[in-house]
């Protein structure tokens, strides 16, 4: 994988693409730094957003963009989509591949030349239901 680039692959950058394969929680740039700097104390949140950003333009990693405004990275690059909840924000990997059938079925639909999609699904991820459920409980009491 990381070897099919053509950047260098400075131990910086090999520590900051083994956090994010490590962590598969789709982190943000303030997570990745945080687990960064427990290998490399040094480094600067710059540095790691520049790394990210170069990581990701090389095919390397996967910038994840949701709508909650904040990027999220991930190393798996094939087709895939994502769930993201709308109360903490945690974001996971969701094995749907008939959706990728809606970027074929556009063909002849619109005059536009569709290169890609991206899709994000909303819901609620079981902690924070059980917290909702806690709430409402306590509030019934």
């Amino acid at each position: 994988m990381l070897r099919k680039s053509n950047i260098r692959m400075t131990a910086q950058r090999r520590v900051i693409f083994e956090v994010i394969k490590e962590m598969h929680s789709h982190p943000t740039a303030d997570e990745i730094y945080h687990r960064v700097r427990e290998q490399l104390p040094h480094i600067s949140l710059g540095t790691v957003y520049r790394n990210l950003e170069l990581l990701s333009n090389e095919g390397i990693i996967h910038k994840v963009e949701t709508g909650s405004g904040q990027r999220r990275y991930d190393c798996e690059l094939h087709d895939h989509y994502h769930i993201r909840c709308i109360h903490c924000g945690q974001v996971e990997d969701i094995p749907v591949k008939q959706v990728k059938k809606v970027q074929y079925d556009l063909t002849g639909v619109t005059d536009f030349d569709v290169l890609d999609h991206h899709l994000e699904f909303l819901g609620v991820c079981p902690a924070c239901r059980a917290k909702q459920s806690k709430q409402e409980e306590a509030q019934k009491n």
